[in-house]
Parts: C-alpha cells; sequence; structure tokens
C-alpha cells in the first residue's frame, strides 16, 4: 500500500493544484490500509471518514476520486445525487448506485481471475480456431428424437451446454490440414484471416428503467438458466476471435461464486461511491413548484447507505459500512450546512477546492502525463503531422479560458478543451488530406484564431 505522500505524488501526476484536497483524500485512503491491519474486533468499529468536496465545477473534484480508485485499484463509481428520487416516487432508487459499484467489483474480479487462467483458455480458443479454420466432414443430419430432447434438458438442469449435433468425422487429411494450421497459428500469420464464428448474443445492459435489477433481481439470469442461450453469427479476424474464444473459455475455467464472493468483499472493504451534484439536493434553495420531489426525502433516502446498511443486489448481499462516500458539490446557492444534520455528520472531512488561475491553466497545459496539449500533439501525429506549441503560445490559450471564465460562467479547466478544439479546428479537419509537415502553434496564431473571439462577449457566450 502506498503512503500518503506516495498517494499525493501520484495525483500530482493528473491533477494541477487543490494541495489540501489531495492530502485529505490521500489520508482518508490509508486509513482503510491501516483499519484492515487490525482485529476482526476493531475493524468493525472503524467506520471510513468520509469526504465532502466543495468547490465549482472544473477544478478536479472527480479527477480526483477517479485517479484515487486507479491508484488503489478499488472499484470505483460516479453517481449524480439529482438522479435520484424519493422512495414512492418514479426515478431511480439510491440503493442503484451500491448495485452499479458492485457490477465494477465483478467485472474487476473477473478481469483478475481471467488472467491467472489465460494461458490455458488460450490453448483451448486455439483448437477452437484451427477446427473452425479446417471444419470436418459434416455428418447427415438425423431427426431429433424424444431421447435427444430429454438429454437437452437434463443438460440445461445441470448448467451444461446442450449438446444438438453429432461430432463431424475427421481423415488424416484434415488433421495434417489442422497440424498446419496449428503451426501457422502458433507464429502469428494468420492474425488478420477472417472467419464467421458462433457465439452467445451480449446481454442489453440494464439503464434506469431497469426495474428488476434495483431491486436486486437479475431477470435475465433466471430466464438464461432455463433455456439455453442464444448464439449469432459474427464476422471478424482471428485475432479477434481469439479474445472472444478466450472470454469464453475463461469462464468455464473460473468459479462465478468465487468471483461473485470475492467482488462483494472487495466492494464491501475498498469501494469508493463518488456522490456529485449533492448540493443540488440540499434545502437552502427555494423549491420552484409544490410538484417537486423533496431534496430533503432524498437526502433522508442516501443517509442509510451512507451510515452502512445491506443492500441486496443481484450477486448476494452488500454491506456499505466501510465503503468510502465522497461527496462533492459548488455549494454556490446552497451550503453544507444545508443539508439534514445527520447527512452532514456522516461526511465530517470537508475539503474547499480553489478557483483554478492563469498559471494554473499553463501548467494544466502542459504538466500533467495526460495534459491536453500532449493528447492533441498524440492525434494530430496519427496523420503524420508534427505539431508543437510554443511557451507564449500556451500562455496565452491560459489567459483567453481564465478571461472567458470571467466574463462567462466559470467552467474551470473544461473552458481549455473548448478554446483548444477551436484552435485546432482546421488542422484537424484538413490534416488527413495535406502533408503539413511540422506545425507550430504560436502566439500569434492563436490571437488569429480564438482571440477575436474570446474579445467579443456575444461570439464567445456560443463558442467557447
Amino acid at each position: 500500500m502506498q503512503t500518503p505522500k506516495e498517494i499525493v505524488g501520484e495525483l500530482d501526476k493528473y491533477v494541477i493544484g487543490q494541495d489540501e484536497a489531495k492530502k485529505a483524500v490521500a489520508v482518508a485512503l490509508y486509513n482503510r490500509w491501516r483499519r484492515m491491519q487490525l482485529s476482526a474486533k476493531m475493524q468493525q468499529d472503524i467506520t471510513p471518514k468520509n469526504l465532502l468536496m466543495i468547490g465549482p465545477t472544473g477544478v478536479g473534484k472527480t479527477e480526483i476520486a477517479r485517479r484515487l480508485a486507479k491508484i488503489v485499484n478499488a472499484p470505483f463509481v460516479k453517481v449524480e445525487a439529482t438522479k435520484f428520487t424519493e422512495v414512492g416516487y418514479v426515478g431511480r432508487d439510491v440503493e442503484s448506485m451500491v448495485r452499479d459499484l458492485l457490477d465494477v467489483a465483478v467485472k474487476m474480479e473477473e478481469d483478475d481471475q481471467y488472467k491467472t487462467v489465460r494461458a490455458r483458455a488460450s490453448q483451448a480458443a486455439d483448437k477452437r480456431l484451427v477446427k473452425l479454420l479446417v471444419p470436418g466432414i459434416k455428418k447427415e443430419k438425423r431427426q431429433n428424437t424424444m431421447a435427444d430432447m430429454m438429454n437437452m434438458f437434463n443438460a440445461i438442469q445441470k448448467g451444461e451446454e446442450p449438446k444438438t449435433e453429432e461430432p463431424d468425422e475427421v481423415n488424416d487429411e484434415i488433421r495434417n490440414q489442422r497440424l498446419t494450421v496449428a503451426e501457422q497459428l502458433a507464429k502469428g500469420l494468420l492474425e488478420d484471416r477472417e472467419l464467421t464464428v458462433r457465439v452467445a448474443e451480449e446481454k442489453p445492459a440494464g439503464g434506469m428503467g431497469d426495474t428488476y435489477g434495483q431491486m436486486g433481481i437479475d431477470l435475465s439470469a433466471t430466464l438464461g438458466s432455463m433455456m439455453p442461450q442464444k448464439m449469432v453469427e459474427r464476422t471478424m479476424t482471428v485475432a479477434e476471435a481469439r479474445e472472444v474464444f478466450i472470454k469464453e473459455e475463461s469462464a468455464k475455467l473460473v468459479n462465478t461464486a468465487d468471483i461473485n464472493h470475492a467482488a462483494i468483499t472487495r466492494a464491501e472493504n475498498s469501494g469508493i461511491i463518488f456522490i456529485d451534484e449533492i448540493d443540488k439536493i440540499a434545502t437552502g434553495r427555494k423549491q420552484s413548484g409544490s410538484g417537486e420531489v423533496s431534496r430533503e426525502g432524498v437526502q433522508r433516502d442516501i443517509l442509510p447507505i451512507v451510515e452502512g446498511s445491506q443492500v441486496n443486489t443481484k450477486y448476494g448481499a452488500v454491506n456499505t459500512d466501510h465503503m468510502l462516500f465522497i461527496g462533492s458539490g459548488a455549494f454556490a446557492e446552497a451550503k453544507p450546512s444545508d443539508l439534514i444534520a445527520e447527512l452532514q455528520g456522516r461526511f465530517p472531512i470537508r475539503v474547499e477546492l480553489k478557483d483554478l488561475t492563469e498559471s494554473d491553466f499553463v501548467r494544466i497545459l502542459t504538466e500533467p502525463d495526460n495534459a491536453l496539449t500532449k493528447q492533441y500533439m498524440a492525434l494530430i501525429g496519427a496523420d503524420g503531422v508534427k505539431i508543437t506549441f510554443t511557451q507564449e503560445a500556451v500562455a496565452k490559450i491560459a489567459h483567453i479560458a481564465a478571461t472567458v471564465n470571467t466574463t462567462q460562467e466559470n467552467i474551470g479547466a473544461r473552458r481549455l478543451a473548448t478554446i483548444l478544439e477551436k484552435l485546432l479546428e482546421d488542422i484537424l479537419y484538413e490534416g488527413p488530406d495535406m502533408q503539413m509537415g511540422d506545425i507550430t502553434i504560436t502566439e500569434q496564431y492563436v490571437d488569429d484564431k480564438v482571440g477575436k473571439i474570446a474579445d467579443d462577449t456575444d461570439m464567445s457566450k456560443y463558442i467557447l
């Protein structure tokens, strides 16, 4: 486990400034590791110290939380408090945030366990590819008998894939061809060859209207156990087909119950739920109509989740006692004290993120590993065009962003993206068709492309 200083060091690679917030989340995260070193009895008594991030949009609140989860490989979900409605109204159930988190945890556990069996799954996948590339001799299809039907139903009840066809015949010539193809596959000579494969139809993702999913019921899994999975034909390359087969073979080599149990444990002990726009459900602002859903009601529904309760999911019951909750909001029209007292008490750590300055924008454009200028240089470089930014150009972009944020609505660092997109619009459009060679973005170029737009308040309102 990384120390708080090391965690802050990792966050510094992606988020400029906001040292106080970084320090607070790093300590909260490290305290979870400290808790796991204690006795089981003491662990139950120590609850996470949830955080409330206060600051305008675009200053790094979400990025800090998301990067935090990646650093420690923890399940993470971001939800918007405004999407939830009070119990008894049509809308999203607050417990769905926990179910979303568990979906993420299950996917992470699957990936981890699939990696441990990848070598064996890859061998099985190559055998399937060889049989597809060199099929056997089809036997004459016979009519299904009652015995065949009974065998199929018995296989379904046991959770096995029903065998509806007899295996193809293989003679010496086919065996030799398969040996040759197997060697070619091993050497990577057939990766781009196309073939048609039968794969299981992907399940549609349950959205906010997935009522059964919100109640912790996996209706598709229930129906799937009663009838065989629907298969569809897809045309893909050998390389793509191998990955599909590896996933299918990996699923056969791992225990689903073990994955679900491990996912629940991971979500309970290291899960992070980021509740954005929590200020929008505070009661400091007057409601515009009596028909609006009570914001206080939503707070009271969220309260037991944050306090610690048990939530039923399709993978099993999940306890939220030791999950880390990070609330976030601008609190421009409401104050943290406008939240109900019980909810305030569940977010004991308060950190205020500061407005970004012009000098911050310069650093954001150049220093982070994922800096916007680096992203655009890489994107445009895909067309064989090398683009560079002078220091004066970067300073000008930062100045324009700070000015527009002052004269228009302050959207923080997100303003940089709108300015850069407009600035590089012509290059992004013409790049694939023209041999431009090397291009240097100068201060004058920036001023010509976006300077006049920024000076015109009416134009910048719509364009930048």
